[in-house]
């Protein structure tokens, strides 16, 4: 075969090639759990948070009671 009559079929099966590379994916088993990412990020997010708010009430109280304690001694 000469170099022109081989090019169209060279062509025919790297388009064929092309096309079969891009078929449908696969849809993901059914048996597998999903993983909850969306749960961890959350839990991440909301711990220091929680947290925060914990301290921040410490602080409120040691606030109200230093506030007793000068009110108390008439100040």
């Amino acid at each position: 075969m000469t170099p022109c009559r081989t090019l169209p079929l060279v062509i025919a099966v790297a388009a064929l090639g092309a096309l079969s590379a891009c078929s449908k994916p696969q849809p993901p088993e059914k048996e597998r759990p999903v993983e909850p990412q969306a749960t961890q990020l959350r839990d991440a997010i909301q711990q220091p948070l929680e947290q925060a708010k914990g301290t921040e009430d410490a602080v409120d109280q040691g606030a109200q009671r230093q506030r007793d304690a000068i009110e108390a001694a008439g100040g």
